[in-house]
């Protein structure tokens, strides 16, 4: 199940990381273009915020199935933190991708609430390029590449 998992959560991530990006870059262009809000914009912001709530759910379903997760039963929280390898996969890469969806989804639903385009496209800029450069971060590129 894990291999399973794993392959699964590792490609589907590239797919969030291109929407993310796209978004990011359309909101950004439409921020300082001052072009209007439409529904492709919509669709684009919301194509973001299912594939990574998508990614989210996969990423837990591995954490808890992974290997590494039981070096929390085998040496505690302060082995895990010395060790720079499982302090990534256990620690740093869940709570930044969390807090990255946190921000997409914060995000999406404040730009839903404003009632003209540079607010909306404001709101989705700010959010989402901050949820990507969370992404970026945090991206264990080795096991990628």
């Amino acid at each position: 199940m894990y291999s399973t998992v794993f392959f699964i959560h590792s490609w589907w991530a590239y797919l969030v990381l291109l929407i993310l990006v796209i978004a990011s870059i359309n909101s950004l262009i439409g921020f300082f273009s001052k072009k209007e809000y439409s529904a492709t914009d919509f669709r684009i912001a919301l194509f973001t915020l299912i594939v990574s709530h998508i990614q989210l759910l996969i990423g837990l379903i591995l954490y808890f199935v992974s290997p590494y997760f039981n070096a929390f039963s085998e040496g505690g929280m302060g082995e895990v933190m010395k060790d720079s390898t499982l302090r990534l996969y256990l620690v740093e890469h869940p709570l930044m991708m969390i807090l990255a969806v946190v921000l997409i989804t914060v995000g999406y639903s404040k730009h839903k609430k404003k009632l003209t385009s540079r607010p909306k496209f404001k709101m989705l800029a700010i959010f989402y390029t901050l949820a990507l450069v969370f992404v970026l971060s945090r991206i264990p590129w080795g096991a990628w590449f």
